[in-house]
């Protein structure tokens, strides 16, 4: 038995196998693609809603993709089919994926039945991004509203999503909402299933 109890070393990033190691990119790296991104988005439309809805747009093909990669390896190619189960994995495993920790908050709107809420005191899309003063409340958080609806659009659950500032007091930053609201037949299917 050679080798056994033996670690093997790498020397080449590119001799490492394939497995579902520890994933992580630099937030240097994804900062600066990010900020591109945006750039590149803002020369191409003429407001800040046509700008966010770009973001939004790209978000989704992300999220579509994190679903179809999450739902391979964590849960063995099954699906949520339940409404809670679809906003819990949202709220915790594609959020700690993404973003390396757990959402701060899931809510259940209090003046509909059919809307949910994501919160996260400082979100990492709006953490290096300055807002200029003549695109007031352009919101970043839309790229992660676009994952969010891509990942529930792709489990069977439709939804608008959107995001938005909520200010807190004592806080110079404002805290993002992630708002859902889910389409008559979602409601319709779950009380079906009771």
């Amino acid at each position: 038995m050679i080798g056994v109890g033996k670690i093997k070393q790498y020397t080449n990033v590119l001799d490492k196998p394939l497995s579902r190691g520890r994933q992580e990119v630099s937030l240097s790296a994804f900062a600066f693609l990010f900020s591109e991104l945006v750039q590149y988005n803002q020369t191409q439309v003429d407001n800040i809603s046509e700008l966010e809805r770009r973001l939004e747009d790209a978000g989704y093909a992300v999220g579509a993709r994190v679903l179809e990669l999450l739902c391979h390896r964590e849960k063995g190619n099954r699906r949520e089919t339940r409404l809670l189960g679809i906003l819990s994995f949202v709220h915790s495993t594609v959020w700690k994926v993404l973003f390396g920790k757990v959402a701060d908050s899931l809510e259940k709107g209090t003046e509909h039945e059919d809307e949910y809420m994501i919160s996260e005191k400082e979100l990492l899309v709006n953490r290096f991004i300055s807002v200029p003063k003549d695109m007031g409340a352009f919101n970043c958080g839309a790229f992660v509203a676009g994952i969010v609806k891509g990942v529930l659009d792709g489990a069977g659950f439709p939804a608008v999503v959107t995001a938005h500032f909520v200010p807190v007091d004592g806080q110079q930053r404002p805290r993002t909402t992630i708002l859902i609201k889910f389409a008559e037949e979602v409601l319709r299917r779950e009380s079906r299933l009771g």
